[in-house]
């Protein structure tokens, strides 16, 4: 019985944004952030950002992600984007974790850690 009500146990945002970490590292995304931004905004409290290499790859990794927010039942907010033919920024808004899938240029040049330099790395 206590099985039953440990996986009834809701998982914190900080535990979520590091379990996407995880799959992204084990889709090969390269270079995986995870930002504490909470004490920042009001709106998320976690980044979770990565480098892709393709669209392929992209595609890939927010498969996964998408499963395991329907596995944990969570939602994807929905976003518009100015440009939808873009691949170098995707992002994926769950709420209180926001993922970041970038390509190597668009980290480069947006430098989003630098960005959020007042928020605390934990990964």
């Amino acid at each position: 019985m206590s099985d039953s009500i440990e996986n009834k146990v809701e998982k914190t945002a900080k535990e979520k944004a590091l379990e996407i970490a995880q799959i992204l590292e084990d889709g090969k995304g390269e270079d995986v952030r995870v930002i504490d931004v909470s004490e920042l905004n009001s709106w998320t409290d976690f980044f979770v950002i990565c480098t892709i290499h393709s669209s392929a790859h992209w595609q890939g990794l927010a498969k996964q992600i998408k499963d395991y927010v329907k596995d944990s039942d969570m939602q994807i907010h929905v976003t518009h984007r100015k440009s939808p033919d873009g691949d170098d920024w995707n992002l994926i808004d769950i709420g209180s974790v926001v993922v970041h899938l970038m390509s190597k240029d668009a980290r480069e040049f947006y430098e989003l850690e630098k960005l959020w330099h007042a928020g605390k790395v934990l990964k």
